[in-house]
């Protein structure tokens, strides 16, 4: 007896193990290369950053280490700040050349092991004078992008104040703030376990209604940073209420960002924009598949997040292909219910693309197939595009393989094909579909499926209208 398809992608037991594995090596690839470099982890922002030759933001000035004399003048540039007394310019000049100091890594290990130094930074950067919180905020964005932990951890008392001034008085400030808590975040197992019972994932969600691209931008960071963390799996990701995320309108947020990202790929600047990305379809394919139960039924019409998908595809598939998975999962849960998507798929001749992606991985195949298979179902004038944009010759090339989930959701989207579209069985046969369909005849999880759709639609007697008629009331039977 032939079962329908899920709606949703739902792989079977082996095959979501086969993801998750998948996932926590990419995961630790992800921080391996960021250890070695290789991947942008945390964002620094300068008033004072150069630009090279090629047209790359964000190159460090140099700076030296501090000696024993410099260091007693830094001493004395605390004294001077704990002095209330102090002009608001002089307090403002002194902050900017203590965050020029910080630039270096064994200043800002020195600056922190200084008695109060941490008290008077914090001191100022509460201050109700902005252009001195702003400076304050500089320093403390300084330290975040340390590498060593316990620079990180001594910032551990400003954490309830970046969470609170997400709310701040311009868009410059919250966006440092994020960055900082982003930056923090990475490299400490206590910051992290700070800033969940103080409140971060509220905190973001109030980001999330922000007009401001840079804002929304410095949200996927954090976001990108806390989901990389190894305990994000049971400690963060517990605390996110996607019931809440979705009513203050995340969906849509989570769109326009996507779509300004998609708009920066054609820029010279693109290192590090995948850590930004990956979340962030990761986190709107999580919400499209929220159960409708729970009364957040999500819906999106912007088909230029297609768009965006496919070029994210195309730019990555050779560096980072983990983020190819991630578009065609997103793609799935798009093309699986609503027919808008399955429409402009074709509409926007993103087919041949689609096509393209057949020969990668096997995930990368098996969620190709699933798109595909989700367009079919749509009916008819689904099914003669799909003919006319030379599905089969790409069907007869995954049925050829030996994978058994690969050809068993070829075999689901051949029969969808031909349900809908009893006249592609003649193309089918005349590219030598038959023999394809008898290699897999003696393979005991598909020998079935093959006799069923060699019964149903290439029997002599298929071609009659009694008989086609019939093959519409076929459904394949679950792998």
């Amino acid at each position: 007896m032939w079962s329908r398809r899920s709606s949703r992608y739902r792989p079977d037991a082996s095959g979501l193990e086969e993801l998750r594995g998948r996932r926590r090596e990419q995961e630790s690839a992800l921080r391996k290369a960021r250890r070695q470099q290789q991947l942008v982890s945390k964002r620094l922002l300068r008033e004072d950053s150069l630009v090279n030759g090629d047209g790359q933001a964000g190159v460090d000035i140099a700076a030296e280490p501090l000696s024993e004399q410099e260091l007693f003048v830094f001493r004395q540039i605390l004294q001077l700040l704990r002095d209330v007394q102090r002009g608001t310019e002089e307090r403002k000049t002194l902050l900017s050349r203590l965050r020029q100091g910080l630039q270096q890594k064994e200043t800002q290990q020195k600056f922190v092991r200084l008695e109060g130094s941490m008290r008077v930074l914090i001191g100022l950067f509460t201050s109700s004078l902005a252009n001195i919180q702003m400076e304050a905020a500089r320093c403390l964005h300084e330290l975040s992008h340390s590498s060593d932990p316990t620079v990180a951890e001594a910032c551990l008392p400003a954490t309830s104040y970046l969470l609170t001034y997400l709310s701040g008085h311009s868009v410059e400030f919250t966006e440092l703030c994020l960055y900082t808590l982003g930056n923090l975040a990475v490299e400490s197992d206590a910051v992290r376990k700070q800033l969940l019972p103080q409140g971060i994932i509220p905190a973001l969600a109030s980001c999330i209604q922000s007009p401001h691209v840079a804002v929304l931008e410095g949200l996927g960071y954090v976001l990108s940073q806390l989901l990389q963390a190894r305990e994000a799996p049971t400690k963060i990701i517990p605390h996110v209420n996607n019931v809440l995320l979705i009513s203050q309108g995340i969906v849509s947020t989570l769109v326009l960002l996507l779509l300004e990202l998609a708009s920066m790929m054609s820029k010279a600047v693109t290192e590090g924009l995948e850590l930004l990305i990956c979340p962030l379809l990761r986190c709107l394919s999580n919400l499209l598949a929220e159960d409708e139960t729970e009364g957040c039924k999500v819906q999106i019409q912007d088909e230029r997040l297609l768009v965006a998908l496919f070029l994210f595809m195309q730019y990555f598939l050779q560096q980072h292909p983990f983020l190819v998975q991630e578009c065609l999962w997103l793609l799935n849960n798009l093309t699986a219910d609503e027919s808008i998507f399955c429409s402009a798929v074709l509409t926007l001749d993103l087919i041949p693309a689609l096509l393209q992606l057949l020969p990668c991985s096997r995930m990368v195949t098996l969620l190709a197939l699933t798109v595909l298979c989700n367009i079919a179902e749509k009916g008819p004038a689904y099914c003669h595009q799909l003919h006319q944009k030379a599905v089969l010759p790409s069907l007869l090339s995954t049925l050829a393989l030996s994978d058994g989930q690969v050809v068993g959701q070829s075999l689901e989207l051949l029969h969808l094909l031909l349900l809908h579209l009893p006249e592609a069985a003649d193309d089918f046969l005349s590219q030598a579909g038959l023999q394809a369909l008898e290699q897999h005849q003696d393979n005991p999880q598909l020998q079935e499926r093959v006799r069923a759709l060699r019964e149903t639609y290439f029997q002599p007697a298929a071609a009659s209208p009694i008989s086609r008629a019939s093959a519409s009331a076929a459904v394949l039977p679950s792998s």
